[in-house]
């Protein structure tokens, strides 16, 4: 008998029990908004920034209306300028040279490697075109982090961390976001703790976590943030920096406090979801899992596969026969973007240059989502199911000639 998954790859778990509660309270106070607390109140935003911070060993935090708004925030908040180059990724998701674009700077994109982490040897010869290098840990995977900061710092190169899918994950002994200047963070729906939309912002330097807070639309109020340097780093910077106004809301805030304390279990319950789909599909003919590297603690909240130098028309036939069985596969390697896989050469405003390398690799790069409504048998029988589509259609002549 064929099997059949029935499960919803876009269905997350219910807002725990305490969030809802936290939730009713700030609705039943009508106090929403971050800055409008009553005597004697923290407000649930401040109380969070500080928890965030503690919980990734940073000096300051604030929190946004989304993880895009926090990288423009931190370009911005890092000066730069309409016209100036910042490095990235060329295999991201659309709110990182978004984010770029924001602030009117150019994206100059660095090839990808196998295992869809930045390629190093491509930083390395790039290296000096920009003093900004924002880092997109796409999809959770992690780059050897020594190597990077060593190229960065030799550079004078300052790191930007967009952690969007590697919150609670760690490069060594060191956190997802903590490697560089300042680390960006989702809180959107399918990230590692949900508010529907919101991020955060983290730093250790002083004058950018003042030139943030300012900028998210904090007016005059900076002394309420709990995650904040002292009002003397603000003495000049509030009077020449902008709103740009993204502020999270106390009602995100009151909903994200307890599944931060829930974090690790999460991660856990993540990666045991994970191991299970490639133990399925290790040693699967024309399937090429991704390997990680030896000091990378990964968060494995989606997972990827290459079918390397398959036909086009062949990986199509892949992921028609899985949706016929109810598994949900995204493909970057298709001519038009779709849904969350456009890719570097559809960001027209960005003026992209041609990357074999990475076209290479993105043609194979399949990815799925792995919510942890799930269960272990759940992933087990879509490893199956996968493993056998894929085995039909690669037996029958996938390869490129």
């Amino acid at each position: 008998m064929t099997e059949i998954f029935t499960g919803s790859f876009t269905q997350q778990e219910p807002i725990p029990d305490a969030g809802i509660a936290a939730a009713l309270a700030v609705l039943q106070s009508g106090r929403l908004h971050r800055y409008n607390v009553a005597e004697g109140e923290l407000g649930q935003a401040a109380e969070l920034e500080q928890e965030f911070a503690a919980a990734m060993g940073a000096k300051y935090c604030l929190a946004v209306a989304s993880g895009g708004y926090a990288m423009g925030t931190a370009l911005r908040a890092l000066g730069v300028q309409a016209g100036d180059k910042v490095l990235s990724n060329a295999f991201t998701l659309a709110p990182v040279p978004g984010a770029i674009a924001a602030v009117g700077a150019v994206p100059v994109f660095v090839e990808v490697d196998e295992g869809l982490k930045i390629d190093l040897d491509d930083l390395e010869t790039k290296i000096g075109e920009a003093r900004v290098l924002l880092l997109s840990h796409m999809r959770g995977h992690i780059c050897d982090m020594d190597r990077l900061m060593a190229i960065c710092d030799a550079a004078g190169v300052q790191v930007i961390e967009d952690c969007a899918h590697t919150m609670g994950a760690k490069w060594g002994d060191t956190w997802s976001g903590r490697h560089g200047v300042v680390g960006c963070y989702s809180t959107q729906t399918y990230k590692h703790i949900n508010s529907g939309e919101g991020g955060f912002l983290i730093t250790d330097d002083p004058q950018i976590a003042a030139r943030a807070i300012m900028l998210s639309g904090s007016y005059m109020l900076f002394e309420r943030h709990l995650a904040a340097p002292p009002v003397e780093a603000f003495a000049d910077i509030k009077l020449d920096t902008p709103n740009v106004s993204g502020r999270m809301d106390n009602l995100r805030a009151a909903i994200l406090r307890p599944q931060l304390r829930n974090l690790t279990a999460q991660c856990d319950a993540w990666n045991a979801r994970y191991r299970v789909v490639e133990d399925g599909l290790s040693d699967c003919a024309g399937l090429h899992l991704i390997t990680r590297g030896p000091k990378e603690r990964f968060v494995a909240s989606s997972f990827q596969f290459l079918l390397k130098d398959w036909r086009k028309s062949a990986i199509r036939d892949v992921l028609q026969r899985c949706a016929a069985r109810g598994v949900e596969l995204k493909w970057f390697g298709a001519d038009a973007p779709a849904g969350f896989t456009s890719k570097y050469d559809s960001w027209r405003y960005a003026n992209p240059q041609p990357m074999p390398n990475t076209d290479r690799i993105l043609r194979g790069v399949v990815d799925m989502r792995l919510p942890l409504t799930f269960s272990l048998e759940d992933c087990a029988q879509i490893a199956r199911i996968i493993r056998a589509e894929v085995g039909v259609v690669w037996q029958a002549g996938a390869a490129e000639p």
